[in-house]
């Protein structure tokens, strides 16, 4: 259909001042539609709802989609930190997953290039209340929607983010589906959401690195602090790659560590032959007991060399020491977390990301549980002094979040130190 222009008049009737007698007179406006609008139907000049988020549990939420556009299914957790959107969407660990963001307002700090946790994003959509529509920061290289499409991560907004986050408090993480597709109905995306599961499947693959490099980045002097790498010191420290961030590499580095990056498939006995002061086992994505190799891989360097777990890594020592692993209801994703140091008594506001928590009734002897998530009373950290073993359930090195967390990179480095000097 050719475009066409639909006119219309509009009569006002004003009087003007001092007059009793009123002065007619005519506007005729037209409004042109593009091609292929149906007569009579104008345009909006404004985005209207082309997305749908179904949930596992048969809820259907309308939104307006940004960044990539096509069908994506993926488990849903919340998100309660007020900053910091980029690192989350480039931490690793959210492989597989939607993030739903409970702050309302997201994206108006556009992105930038030094924010980033990781090569890529990995998780699968960002579900968020309201969408920018400017941008003001000086370090803001291009709105949060370009960035999205560019690396083809579906998002959503004007959708109830809190009504949703109250569900999945109640209910527990929820299977979902986004899609802008509108050849889908709503009973097929239903039943993808229901046939799809992430427990027990293997992520840290798909996330790690394929082959070992070296990591010389410090933390931006800018940035920098509780760092006492000046002392002249030098350890040399392997990172398992599950899907590290690389604010954890920076502030090893900070630490005066010499880091090589290994992939999660990296054999326990050319670690070993590389002789490290130090091993990182990292945090990752998914379910810990779907990676038996790494468990294996932890198991054979644990009592040879001091080693350091963080998130997955946290989980995989606790299966490597005889422990098990469960799933949480809807997990920790957020940077205000409270977590008490049994062992000096302080609390520190920590970051966390994770579905799986270890079980300490299922530790063996000697094994001690050193922090306490104060929401939940869930293992948050553990150490075993007789095999120089200490881990965190959470991400000393924030970003986003506080760096209440910071100084256990010190305890490692003094750790590794201890083993050194005695060796």
């Amino acid at each position: 259909m050719a475009a066409k222009g639909l006119g219309f008049h509009t009569i006002c009737i004003a009087a003007p001042p001092k007059s009793s007698k009123p002065r007619h007179f005519m506007v005729n406006c037209s409004v042109r539609l593009s091609s292929g609008t149906s007569a009579g139907i104008v345009e909006r000049p404004w985005k209207v709802a082309d997305a749908r988020l179904v949930l596992e549990d048969g809820s259907i939420w309308r939104a307006k989609s940004f960044g990539a556009t096509g069908t994506q299914v993926g488990e849903v957790v919340f998100n309660t930190s007020l900053t910091g959107y980029q690192e989350i969407l480039t931490d690793p660990s959210y492989a597989g997953q939607f993030v739903l963001m409970t702050n309302p307002h997201i994206g108006n700090t556009g992105v930038n290039f030094d924010d980033e946790e990781s090569r890529q994003c990995f998780l699968g959509g960002l579900v968020i209340r309201s969408l920018s529509i400017s941008t003001s920061n000086w370090r803001c290289t291009k709105p949060l929607g370009d960035y999205l499409a560019e690396r083809n991560v579906m998002g959503i907004y004007d959708v109830d983010t809190r009504a949703i986050t109250r569900r999945l408090r109640e209910d527990g993480s929820l299977i979902g589906v986004l899609s802008t597709e509108r050849s889908k109905t709503d009973e097929e995306l239903l039943e993808m959401s229901r046939t799809w599961d992430i427990v027990g499947i293997d992520l840290i693959s798909g996330v790690s690195c394929k082959a070992p490099y070296e990591w010389v980045d410090r933390t931006d002097s800018g940035w920098d602090f509780n760092s006492d790498g000046q002392s002249g010191e030098s350890f040399t420290v392997v990172a398992y790659d599950f899907g590290i961030k690389q604010n954890i590499l920076r502030r090893l580095a900070s630490y005066g560590c010499k880091i090589t990056v290994v992939p999660s498939t990296w054999p326990a006995s050319e670690t070993l032959k590389m002789n490290p002061d130090g091993v990182i086992f990292s945090n990752g994505p998914g379910d810990p007991s779907a990676v038996p190799y790494a468990v294996e891989t932890v198991k054979e360097i644990i009592g040879k060399v001091p080693v350091f777990g963080i998130c997955m890594g946290h989980q995989l020592l606790g299966q490597a020491l005889g422990g098990k692993t469960f799933k949480m209801k809807f997990g920790h994703h957020g940077g205000n977390h409270p977590v008490r140091n049994i062992r000096n008594g302080s609390v520190e506001i920590s970051s966390q990301n994770h579905n799986y928590a270890v079980d300490p009734a299922t530790l063996p002897e000697g094994v001690e549980v050193t922090h306490i998530n104060l929401n939940d009373g869930s293992c948050a950290g553990l150490a075993f002094p007789a095999m120089n073993i200490m881990s965190l359930q959470y991400h000393p090195e924030a970003s986003p979040g506080p760096h209440d967390s910071d100084s256990v990179f010190g305890e490692f480095i003094h750790l590794m130190r201890q083993v050194k000097g005695s060796s």
